[in-house]
């Protein structure tokens, strides 16, 4: 198997938090596996390396929105749930027909009204995007 995106989201570690990523950082590929088949859900590379590396990285993982634990994930209106803002407004998924791609398309669901709209960005650049705008705005409010 192959840990495509595995050192990109590693490298997080060091680029925001200024320390070496640690084992502890991530979880066990066997550890995620028996996860997801207790959960009956499957999901893309990009994610499974993103949880190899940051599943137990509670800085990354609840920077300013909340990344799922695998042990959260679901599948609702033909989506795969893995992130939602702070008041549950909204929630981001992957279409569920979509899981057997590499690096899927993210897409966002307003809560109250139910729909969802594509946020045009794969899975491992929304993450990237999104924690460069996290920690680029604390960085600003720091000056």
């Amino acid at each position: 198997m192959s840990d495509v995106f595995v050192d990109k989201f590693k490298a997080l570690v060091q680029l925001y938090l200024d320390e070496p990523w640690q084992e502890a950082d991530g979880i066990a590929a066997d550890e995620l596996d028996a996860i997801l088949v207790e959960q009956q859900v499957s999901i893309p590379l990009a994610m499974r390396d993103f949880f190899l590396a940051l599943a137990n990285c509670e800085e990354l993982m609840e920077a300013y929105y909340y990344f799922w634990d695998p042990e959260e994930l679901e599948i609702e209106d033909g989506y795969l749930l893995f992130l939602e803002d702070a008041d549950e407004a909204y929630t981001w998924g992957l279409r569920a027909d979509q899981l057997d791609v590499p690096d899927p398309i993210v897409w966002r669901r307003n809560n109250a009204k139910g729909n969802w709209i594509c946020e045009e960005g794969t899975f491992s650049e929304f993450v990237l995007d999104m924690l460069d705008w996290v920690f680029t705005e604390e960085d600003e409010d720091k000056d």
